[in-house]
């Protein structure tokens, strides 16, 4: 059964300076949020699956709209993450079937590839929980430039009864990045490390 969506939210980060430094070009990060019910909240259930199926409608749906907000094609995305955020009814199992098993899948789809772990949050809260969605670049996750996060949140979410599912995609990594570590150029993309 597909998520019961009550909201969805976009939120596009653009940074152009830094400590008085032009960034070019500019860092644009974008999150996407679907606000579902959830089908389990209040109860115990042995059987997940319902949720890890809609994890992974749920991946291919967020990344789309980070990809259109950042105005890109998937294959220039440079990082990405994802985090959820369950409600007071709900358990963390929950986020975990959510995010794990299948959300990746469709998101590497979207990108063109993606051979590095996709960094994950979770956490239990009420309406306005922030979360901070962990990034890492998606070919080489030595990629020192690209470890950062994002803050979200939706501010009447979740409710007891829901769970809040982000998602993450960037062009790009920390502004003015300086402390080492693998150059974009030299990134293989091919054990997910370098």
């Amino acid at each position: 059964m597909a998520a019961i969506i009550r909201r969805i939210t976009v939120l596009l980060d653009e940074t152009h300076r830094e400590m008085g430094r032009d960034v070019t070009p500019p860092v644009r990060r974008a999150v996407a949020c679907a606000v579902i019910e959830n089908p389990f909240a209040g109860r115990y259930v042995e059987d997940l699956a319902e949720l890890i199926a809609q994890g992974e409608g749920l991946g291919g749906l967020l990344a789309a709209r980070c990809i259109a907000a950042l105005g890109i094609d998937g294959a220039e995305a440079q990082s990405y993450g994802k985090a959820a955020i369950v409600g007071e009814a709900g358990e963390l199992e929950h986020a975990a079937a959510l995010l794990h098993p299948k959300m990746g899948a469709p998101i590497r789809a979207l990108l063109g590839g993606g051979a590095a772990l996709i960094p994950s949050a979770k956490k239990s809260g009420g309406p306005g929980t922030a979360i901070d969605v962990p990034l890492g670049h998606k070919d080489a996750a030595f990629m020192r430039s690209h470890f950062d996060a994002i803050e979200a949140r939706v501010s009447d979410a979740p409710r007891a009864n829901e769970i809040a599912v982000f998602v993450a995609i960037t062009t790009g990594g920390r502004p003015l990045p300086r402390i080492g570590g693998l150059t974009t150029g030299e990134v293989e993309g091919k054990d997910g490390l370098r």
